[in-house]
């Protein structure tokens, strides 16, 4: 399985926006982006001149970085959205935003999208109370999602759990934190999608 390896606060930098990425240190003065406001690299201070091109692609590569997918992975999201009734654009941010792992994280069981993706791949996840490892799993308007009960008492779960994390879940999700347990209510509306992505521009990227 592929996975994103780049250091979390660099890619904030390169992007020029906070992602949330690393979890509670997002929130304080050791934020990467806080401590240098300005993109990586020898040349990071030089002007760039940016084009309609250039933008487009930092847009799809905010999007890929923000939710934790590969190129290959984006790419089959857009590809689905395309095929499915509806607004391409939303329909794929939907999508983005009803993986398994990008729930977790909303739910509040994980400080990160990174650290959702590993308790899911540790075995500690659970979908319509089995277990699942999967952390692109699709979840689907109904199903619920729980911590497994012999992971309920792992550090990571316990202090997310305590800490209450600084997110407040969204509407389209019901949350029972006390008994890490969930449920997706509805897909998502597109002003519930709290994503500084502008998928409009994806579109036009991959339209040309």
């Amino acid at each position: 399985m592929g996975s994103v390896r780049e250091q979390s606060c660099k890619i904030c930098r390169r992007e020029k926006e906070k992602l949330f990425l690393k979890g509670q240190r997002c929130y304080t003065d050791k934020c990467g982006i806080e401590r240098k406001p300005y993109v990586p690299g020898q040349k990071a201070k030089m002007r760039l001149i940016e084009t309609e091109y250039s933008t487009q692609l930092r847009e799809k590569q905010k999007a890929k970085r923000y939710y934790g997918v590969l190129e290959k992975q984006f790419r089959n999201y857009y590809k689905k959205a395309v095929k499915t009734k509806g607004i391409t654009g939303e329909i794929l941010l939907q999508l983005l935003e009803t993986r398994l792992d990008n729930v977790i994280y909303l739910m509040g069981f994980a400080f990160s999208r990174r650290q959702a993706r590993q308790l899911i791949s540790h075995g500690h996840i659970a979908v319509d109370d089995k277990k699942v490892d999967i952390s692109s799993y699709q979840l689907k308007e109904g199903q619920s999602v729980s911590v497994m009960p012999s992971s309920k008492e792992i550090v990571p779960i316990m202090e997310a759990k305590e800490s209450g994390t600084s997110l407040t879940p969204p509407e389209w999700l019901k949350v029972d934190l006390a008994n890490l347990k969930g449920q997706v209510l509805r897909v998502p509306e597109r002003n519930e999608i709290k994503a500084p992505i502008n998928e409009q521009t994806i579109v036009e990227l991959y339209s040309k």
